[in-house]
Parts: structure tokens; C-alpha cells; sequence
């Protein structure tokens, strides 16, 4: 059965989190995305890439990416800012390497939650987002590849029930998929629909926040 991403109440009728919606990120969100990597402490800037990248090859991280060949996921919150960035990266599968599958791809996951979006279960809902993508693209392994410390992303692969492997402080985890069928197709279109829908209001709002802003200004000037 499909959830409701508006939904505020549980099944009980409890309250639930904040709703997180998950946006499928594209060319004209790079910017965003470079000011949301530059902006993570050094501590996460080091669990999300594995090293202290410098500045400028974190940039040169983003402008690489192909937003043709792989997926990126992002979470805006009420401001119209980026806090979170979850890539999914696909690759041709190894058969030397990658018994686990016979696929014809494989995929890995990276994610970056700052830190105003903690603790709602961000980093889980991107995750979340990517493996029913991957299950609807025939991709039936998602791999995670982190620093052994990095407790958010280790919690993420427990609870997604991952294999993981660990290895001179780094670790290796994958995860089994299913095969997509039609509920996990209905579901990853409700949840874009959801978001595009967040976004563009969130988008309307910044807009007309800033006009309003220079209007005032502009008006102050003249008197």
C-alpha cells in the first residue's frame, strides 16, 4: 500500500515527523547543491566524501555530475534552502566483482544531511527514495561505502537491513532489492508529484519574498 507524504497523522492518529519530501534534483539545482556541500561542517564534509576535500574539488565534485546517467535527490526545507543531497550513482556491474548481482547495473548511494535538518529522518527518507527508484530501474544491489565512524549512514544500512563489510576503518554495504512492481511504481511517481508540487510553491514564495523586498526598498529610496 502507498503512504501519503501530506499526511500528517499516523494510523492510531498520532502525530507524525515533519513530512520530508524528496525531490529529484536536477542542472538547475547545482548551484544550490555546491552551497549545501560548502556549508556542512568539517566533521560531515569528511564522513560524506571519506576525506577533507578542499573547496574547490568539492565544486568539482558537483560540476561533474551527470544528471543524464545518475540521480540525485535533494530536500528543501521551508526556506527554499537545500539540506540535504542524496546521489545515486550507477555504474555497469563487475561479474568479477559483483557476484551478488546479474544485473547489468549496480548502484552506490552517498548522502549529506545539514545540520538544521537532523533528527526528522531525512537521511533515511532519501535513502528510501533511492532503492524504490533503483527496484523501478532494474537495479536489484544498492551499495553504501562510508567511513566505519559515520554512526548516521551505519544506522541507515542496519535499519535498511544492508550486509555490511568493514575494512581498515572503511565500510562496504549492500542491500538486496526487490523487484519493482505496481505499487512501488505508483509510489516513487506520487512521491515526485508531491514534492515537485512543495518545491514549486517553496520557489513561488522565495520569488515573490524577494520582489516584495525590493519593491519595499525601492519605495523607501524614492521617499
Amino acid at each position: 500500500m502507498f503512504s501519503n507524504p501530506f499526511r500528517r497523522r499516523d494510523s492510531n492518529g498520532e502525530r507524525k515527523r515533519p513530512t520530508v519530501l524528496v525531490k529529484e534534483l536536477s542542472e538547475r539545482d547545482r548551484r544550490r547543491m555546491v552551497k549545501h556541500f560548502l556549508a556542512l561542517e568539517p566533521r560531515d564534509r569528511l564522513l560524506r566524501f571519506g576525506t577533507m576535500l578542499p573547496d574547490e574539488q568539492v565544486t568539482a565534485y558537483v560540476n561533474r555530475i551527470d544528471f543524464a546517467r545518475d540521480m540525485v535527490f535533494g530536500v528543501y526545507n521551508r526556506l527554499f534552502t537545500l539540506v540535504a543531497v542524496g546521489h545515486l550513482a550507477f555504474a555497469p556491474t563487475e561479474p568479477d566483482k559483483n557476484a551478488v548481482t546479474e544485473k547489468e547495473h549496480v548502484a552506490e548511494f552517498g548522502v549529506s544531511v545539514g545540520k538544521t535538518a537532523r533528527g526528522m529522518g531525512v537521511g533515511t527518507k532519501l535513502f528510501e527514495r533511492a532503492a524504490i527508484h533503483c527496484r523501478n530501474n532494474d537495479v536489484d544491489t544498492l551499495y553504501m561505502h562510508c567511513l566505519s565512524s559515520n554512526a548516521t549512514m551505519m544506522h541507515i544500512a542496519k535499519k535498511a537491513g544492508m550486509e555490511i563489510h568493514r575494512d581498515y576503518g572503511e565500510a562496504d554495504a549492500y542491500l538486496k532489492l526487490p523487484p519493482a512492481n505496481p505499487t512501488s511504481v505508483l509510489q516513487e511517481a506520487l512521491d515526485e508529484q508531491f514534492a515537485t508540487l512543495d518545491y514549486t510553491l517553496k520557489a513561488n514564495k522565495r520569488f515573490a519574498s524577494k520582489w516584495l523586498h525590493r519593491l519595499i526598498g525601492r519605495k523607501a529610496r524614492q521617499d
